[in-house]
């Protein structure tokens, strides 16, 4: 998964420059720019800024280099999947299956707003379970539907350690979901772990890869409801590489799959695809398309759907995102201090994804950069997507 010095690197030889023209060009030292792209030295902020500006990666290489220092955090990578490897050495189990079952989808319920830290430890004290059960087995079918049920709390581990930036752990999770997906031969986990890849790729700008991921997923999933995240993910890389026509059509095809197959029984439940979260995926591709009237409608309807009616934010994630959004459409119409307020407002999030916020707030920096970049507002908004980082 690319660090800061591997794309760091990547962007400086599509430039055909050498570590000692971009040393120049910075200015820096060459050995110091060395040590970054080998990965034996992180960059500070004010070198990490004018990188990105010098070798023209719009924000990238700074969410990198947040990522990097997040992901320095995780001093146990393969936690989840050691328990997971635990399973496949037994064959269980009796009636608490369908209990389990529900508890699995409680928990993907709750992943919108739980604290995440706390989830990724109730969802691994559940895998414990799984594995002391699987230990008992009596049967193929049984054995097969703790796999299952292994599947889901696995796909979800790794959704939550991808946010808190433990991109190690979340990729060796995903890898053993989609294992589990493919030996339970249960095509929604496969093409869930096929998202995740998809959304992995979006979030580290490895776009041909993300579209690669989405589109081998729908392959995979085949009618599956989440078909309908895979198409979204298409149209999200489809923007990101240009191809405007390509992400509007991806989301007709999306929404029209999505009418087809009707509301969900738990919309909220992370691994289900409603019409809520499809206008949010439209809001991501539309900002990006500069279709700006498109994009502010849907961040609107995001944020109303995502307010209860005590006023509560029920969506934080996407809440988040869709103020991001709001900030880049003010911007673009000159707004700079609703842009800001907006901005900064989607940091104050209780609940949050680290990887895509800092994403679309790379996004929304770089704008601010470049239209307005000696303005006290755009100071106070890098301020606070510092205190994310």
């Amino acid at each position: 998964m690319p660090t800061f010095g591997t794309r760091m690197r990547t962007a400086r030889e599509a430039r055909g420059l050498s570590l000692a023209a971009l040393a120049e060009l910075l200015p820096a030292d060459k050995g110091h720019l060395s040590r970054l792209e080998n990965g034996r030295r992180r960059p500070g902020e004010d070198l990490t800024r004018r990188i990105d500006e010098v070798l023209g990666t719009r924000g990238e290489l700074i969410t990198c280099a947040a990522l990097d220092a997040a992901a320095a955090a995780d001093t146990r990578p393969s936690e989840t999947v050691e328990l997971l490897r635990r399973m496949h050495a037994s064959d269980t189990a009796p009636a608490t299956i369908e209990t389990l079952h529900a508890t699995v989808t409680e928990l993907s319920c709750q992943y919108g707003w739980r604290d995440a830290a706390e989830l990724r430890a109730e969802g691994q004290g559940w895998l414990r379970e799984v594995v002391r059960l699987l230990q008992r087995a009596t049967g193929l079918r049984q054995h097969r539907e703790l796999l299952v049920c292994a599947g889901w709390l696995a796909l979800l581990i790794g959704c939550v350690e991808y946010d808190l930036g433990m991109r190690v752990s979340a990729e060796a999770t995903r890898t053993a979901a989609r294992q589990l997906g493919d030996e339970a031969d249960h095509a929604d986990i496969t093409g869930w772990a096929w998202e995740m890849t998809a959304w992995f790729a979006l979030t580290q700008s490895r776009h041909e890869a993300a579209l690669t991921a989405a589109r081998a997923g729908q392959e995979a999933a085949g009618r599956q409801r989440v078909g309908v995240q895979l198409i979204a993910q298409e149209a999200k890389a489809l923007a990101r590489l240009g191809d405007l026509h390509g992400a509007r059509t991806a989301l007709d095809r999306g929404r029209q799959f999505l009418d087809d197959l009707g509301a969900p029984d738990r919309p909220d439940n992370h691994f289900e695809v409603d019409p809520g979260k499809w206008l949010f995926y439209a809001m991501d591709a539309y900002r990006l398309a500069e279709h700006d009237v498109l994009a502010e409608h849907y961040a609107n309807e995001v944020l109303r759907l995502g307010t209860g009616p005590d006023g509560v934010d029920r969506s934080p994630m996407r809440t988040a995102e869709a103020r991001l959004t709001l900030a880049v459409t003010a911007l673009r119409a000159g707004e700079l201090d609703r842009a800001v307020e907006q901005g900064v407002a989607a940091f104050t999030a209780t609940r949050r994804s680290l990887p895509s916020l800092l994403l679309v707030a790379g996004e929304a920096d770089v704008e601010l950069q470049r239209r307005h970049p000696r303005e006290h507002a755009t100071a106070e908004f890098r301020d606070a997507l510092k205190a994310v980082r």
